[in-house]
């Protein structure tokens, strides 16, 4: 597992930097307290096509397929995607409040991107995430919980944060098996 750092600027060293328009600043004082999962896939179960990165950079074109047409002016970016491959892209610094959640609520308290970072990943709720994504995710999720002082209880699906209105991760999420490696693997000192 390769060991991943989150800089001053609260961006990770590893991943590629695709800044977003969607995003303000924390109300103050609100750091993260919290890391949300998501996944996307655009078109829905079609992987590879770039266009989540285009949405969330402002970019997409939503002539270019039919189902595109509900996204017309939605402005929504996470802090990082994880694509198939493991490859990482970050859009929003972690010092940022990106606009990932919508309407939701963790521990009977709204908001949650105010002190959330949300992290997608592609796919959908339909399949299995690939091995590179969870090879990904877990020193990612390791970095954040040193860098942001948080536990592994702090990790949550979108379907935790708002139930009814959002399914994602999905049943093939491995929860076990990514708990289970973070409870398995040495928390990096501080930095």
């Amino acid at each position: 597992m390769c060991s991943m750092e989150i800089s001053s600027g609260h961006r990770l060293n590893s991943a590629t930097w695709s800044p977003s328009p969607h995003f303000d600043q924390r109300p103050p004082a609100a750091v993260p307290e919290l890391v949300v999962i998501h996944c996307v896939s655009l078109p829905e179960g079609e992987y590879g096509t770039g266009a989540p990165a285009r949405l969330f950079t402002g970019r997409l074109d939503t002539t270019e397929h039919p189902s595109f047409a509900d996204l017309l002016g939605l402005r929504v970016a996470p802090h990082l995607l994880i694509d198939r491959q493991g490859e990482v892209q970050q859009f929003v610094a972690f010092d940022q409040r990106a606009w990932h959640a919508g309407e939701s609520a963790w521990c009977n308290r709204g908001g949650c991107n105010d002190y959330s970072i949300g992290i997608e990943l592609e796919g959908d709720v339909h399949s299995e995430f690939t091995a590179a994504q969870y090879r990904t995710l877990q020193p990612v999720l390791l970095a954040l919980l040193q860098r942001y002082d948080l536990g592994v209880d702090r990790i949550v699906g979108h379907n935790e944060i708002a139930p009814g209105r959002k399914p994602d991760p999905g049943p093939f999420f491995d929860w076990q098996g990514l708990l289970s490696g973070l409870a398995r693997s040495e928390r990096p000192g501080p930095r």
